[in-house]
């Protein structure tokens, strides 16, 4: 049942956050907790691809290296590396274990990378692995999976050829796909894997003892982590799972979670109140997009175009969102990522479309006569539960519907749905988004090339796809970013997809707990190295 806000501020004075409820909070156990948007959908590292489930396996396993507080690559698993244009070298810590006690070893790498590049595991994120010798080639099926230049050469030493010189490769090593599993707890669990609390092992700085799915789950520190002295809390309670902004706002007031998001309705509450509200820009770009599959109406060029020149990108920022922080959508590289010498943005600005009802009129109409029909049909908009999810929805109906007369389905859909959904291409337009997984413009230019099974909408343009492989194999930055401005460009002609917005987020937390890190890399909000203070 969901709680009223006004049931609350009966209850609180006006500003006094610090006197809220603490049972959110435990000093003495160090304990917190929290509330997740949405259950997390795949706790296996070789198969996630949200956001939720690789918070998750980032607070729960580790990688060869991870991020520190500030965002740096410190050693993880690994004590110490050595890498140059083709070779990496890896020496592992010791004292790394799983949350059994057994040892981490580089067989648990070896084994890990070749099982998600196998085709047999259908792994939509292997193509984060190619930098790797034979990975691509692995990946389609063309060797076996024993053919990747990975190998221990004791259980500590992990030697790696790389396919071509990767600049960033450090910082793939502490993404999700990268991390390790060890080959005998994997065959032993089968379809089984990561499907429950205690069919997994851990070798990160918590481990989870308990999930009820669709409720709960909680996290506790593991007494086996090699870097535990470092770690404060005890005990993270997910006891809530809910995407209404509203009710987690409650629970925050109630003293029942430590930390929310707001959005547009939220945020004028806890203004009235006068909450110290924080601001954090998150790095993640939002976009509608397109299915490109062969018969679909969204596959016809002058259709995208249509909706392209209707769209004001300000508008959806500053009338819907209606929050700090957000940025109008104007291209799938974020403003704040680096290029040559300066922002890649302000050395390649993005392409932007006039808003122009009578051109986008005529786009249209030419889509009706290269399609052979008089009149589009309804076009379904695939988007999650979320009250700002419906709110883009209905706003995005009713602007196609008044400029340009098109019929839009709204396809709600819960998480774990709406992400199978995009798989199986169940959709015509779909709300989606995309953060880095490293610290690199590649994280988002290989987005749409034809391997990138993230590519939901299955775009396809071989010179996309070339640009993507000039700015992957070399390693001059000019060439690199050139290739990049020209990706933006075809993006924006072929109208690939419909920017939105970047996403800057506006929230409060706790002020007992300390130490929580914000970051646009890695895990965020990250409780790793957060305490409960008196």
């Amino acid at each position: 049942m969901r709680l009223t806000l006004t049931a609350y501020l009966l209850l609180f004075t006006i500003g006094c956050l610090g006197q809220v409820n603490a049972t959110s909070v435990d000093f003495d156990s160090q304990s917190i907790t929290i509330a997740f948007s949405e259950e997390p959908p795949q706790l296996n590292s070789m198969k996630a691809t949200d956001s939720v489930s690789i918070d998750v396996l980032s607070h729960t396993m580790e990688g060869l290296a991870r991020y520190d507080r500030r965002g740096q690559m410190v050693p993880g698993v690994a004590d110490r590396w050595e890498i140059d244009d083709r070779t990496a070298t890896f020496w592992l810590n010791k004292n790394a274990k799983w949350s059994d006690g057994v040892p981490v070893t580089a067989k648990d790498f070896v084994f890990a990378w070749r099982t998600a590049l196998d085709p047999a595991t259908a792994s939509e994120y292997a193509f984060i692995l190619y930098a790797l010798k034979n990975a691509e080639v692995i990946n389609k099926g063309e060797l076996p999976p024993t053919a990747l230049a990975v190998r221990a050469l004791d259980d500590h030493t992990l030697e790696i050829e790389l396919e071509r010189p990767t600049a960033y490769f450090i910082n793939l090593t502490a993404f999700a796909s990268y991390f390790p599993i060890r080959e005998e707890f994997y065959k032993k669990k089968g379809e089984r894997y990561a499907a429950d609390a205690s069919d997994l092992i851990y070798n990160g700085a918590f481990m989870m003892t308990e999930w009820v799915h669709g409720a709960s789950l909680k996290l506790v520190k593991n007494p086996h982590y090699w870097n535990k002295d470092s770690i404060s809390l005890n005990a993270i309670n997910v006891d809530y799972i809910t995407a209404d902004s509203r009710s987690q706002l409650n629970l925050f007031i109630d003293g029942k979670i430590v930390h929310t998001q707001l959005d547009g309705d939220t945020y004028k509450d806890a203004l009235s109140q006068k909450f110290r509200i924080r601001r954090f820009t998150t790095g993640v770009i939002y976009f509608q997009e397109y299915n490109h599959r062969p018969g679909r109406i969204t596959a016809n060029k002058n259709v995208r175009k249509a909706i392209q020149h209707v769209f004001d990108p300000h508008e959806m920022v500053n009338r819907v969102l209606a929050t700090p922080g957000n940025l109008p959508g104007e291209s799938l590289f974020p403003v704040w990522l680096n290029g040559v010498k300066g922002k890649f943005r302000q050395e390649y600005p993005a392409p932007r479309a006039k808003i122009d009802v009578s051109l986008a009129r005529k786009y249209l109409e030419n889509a009706k006569t290269e399609l052979g029909i008089k009149e589009i049909p309804p076009l379904v908009l695939l988007v999650g539960e979320s009250p700002t999810a419906t709110k883009n929805a209905e706003y995005m109906q009713g602007l196609l519907k008044s400029k340009l007369g098109l019929d839009i389905k709204i396809d709600k859909q819960t998480f774990k749905q709406r992400l199978a959904k995009m798989s199986s291409g169940d959709f015509d337009m779909v709300g989606a988004g995309w953060g880095p997984d490293y610290d690199d413009v590649m994280t988002f230019g290989d987005l749409y090339a034809s391997w990138n099974l993230n590519n939901r909408g299955r775009y396809i343009n071989p010179e996309y796809d070339r640009l993507v492989r000039v700015a992957m194999n070399s390693s001059v930055p000019q060439v690199r970013m050139d290739a990049m401005g020209e990706m933006q460009q075809i993006l924006f002609d072929d109208a690939v997809l419909l920017p939105t917005s970047e996403q800057g987020i506006i929230y409060l937390i706790h002020p007992k707990l300390k130490g929580v890190t914000r970051r646009v890399i890695g895990a965020d909000p990250d409780y790793t190295y957060a305490r409960v203070v008196k």
